[in-house]
């Protein structure tokens, strides 16, 4: 299962109605790479596959792709203003190493292949 705060699914839902495509939705996943091995991938997308699992959450469609779910399940993702300026911030309790800027991570029984480039 994943969470999204009401503050997140707010923030989520104004920049999808900035979209010019009615249908996008928010698509979640994991990529090989990062400084800890996988990295976060959050963004708009309007193309679904049979590879994806559709769920409903905050009334928000979010998809992620089947071999994602492993990493992801109990992720929490929240929307935090700092000062000027504010950002998503992810909790993955899978992780049990992450980097420094958060964006990437490591599982106990998988870390990926983090790429040399620094955070």
């Amino acid at each position: 299962m994943i969470t999204i705060s009401e503050t997140a699914a707010a923030r989520l839902k104004d920049m999808l109605a900035e979209q010019e495509a009615p249908d996008m939705f928010l698509r979640l996943g994991v990529t090989s790479g990062g400084c800890s091995g996988f990295s976060y991938a959050m963004g708009f997308d309007d193309d679904e596959s049979e590879d994806d699992v559709y769920m409903d959450i905050q009334d928000l469609k979010v998809v992620v792709e089947k071999d994602s779910l492993k990493y992801l399940n109990g992720l929490e993702i929240d929307f935090e203003e700092s000062g000027m300026t504010g950002g998503f911030t992810i909790h993955n309790p899978n992780a049990t190493v992450t980097c420094g800027c958060g964006s990437s991570f490591r599982t106990a029984t998988d870390a990926g292949k983090p790429s040399e480039e620094p955070c």
